[in-house]
């Protein structure tokens, strides 16, 4: 838990420090993630970093059912859960200036880490999937969230990714189940996440180098 807790704490502090900087003309640029813009993404990663705060004044499950890599199973989202998705981070960025925005982040990852630090480490919370999870899984989610996400946001504002080793390290866990990057492939942490997100080109070598040493591959919807 401390670790997953670190590794959010330094990634939501990065992303802030990063978009202090950003003016309205680059909110507004298209990103990767299509259709959203970057001020449309910025308004699903505040939402999805402050997501603890009311799943743990909820009623807890009394036994958790899914782990991170269930979180992201394929089934999970579905074309009308993508759209309600898509669709909400555009309705929450709609009508807000860039500081403002930014404000909000940061008011939602402080307020989700206030409330983890408060809560018992063996606490179960309830997904809007409706899955229960144990805390720490469901927070490690939360450093994939804004660790790739942070991703598409340097490459939609022409900026060398930040991320930060702490949350790179979680990440790529995620994917590898902590074993070693297979030194055939020769990846760095940053390199094994974009590729198995999608950020860069899989060939079918690195794809049967990467099955064979029992990497997971996860969806994120859209």
């Amino acid at each position: 838990m401390e670790s997953v807790r670190t590794a959010f704490r330094d990634e939501c502090a990065r992303l802030g420090e990063v978009l202090r900087g950003v003016d309205e003309a680059q909110l507004d640029r298209p990103t990767d993630c299509r259709p959203w813009t970057v001020r449309e993404l910025l308004a699903h990663v505040r939402t999805g970093a402050g997501r603890l705060v009311d799943m743990l004044a909820a009623p807890a499950p009394p036994r958790a059912r899914v782990d991170a890599v269930g979180y992201y199973g394929a089934a999970k989202f579905t074309p009308p859960v993508d759209a309600a998705r898509i669709d909400s981070g555009r309705h929450e960025a709609r009508e807000i200036d860039g500081p403002a925005l930014v404000a909000d982040f940061e008011r939602a990852w402080r307020a989700a880490l206030a409330a983890v630090d408060a809560a018992p480490p063996s606490r179960v919370v309830r997904t809007r999937h409706g899955d229960a999870m144990a805390l720490g899984e469901f927070l490690r989610t939360r450093v994939v969230e804004v660790g790739v996400h942070g991703l598409d946001l340097a490459a939609a504002l022409d900026r060398r990714p930040w991320l930060t080793p702490t949350a790179a390290r979680v990440v790529a866990d995620l994917f590898t189940g902590g074993r070693p990057v297979p030194p055939e492939l020769g990846w760095d942490r940053l390199t094994l996440i974009r590729k198995a997100t999608g950020r860069a080109g899989l060939t079918d070598g690195e794809r049967a180098a990467a099955d064979a040493a029992g990497f997971r591959w996860l969806s994120f919807g859209g």
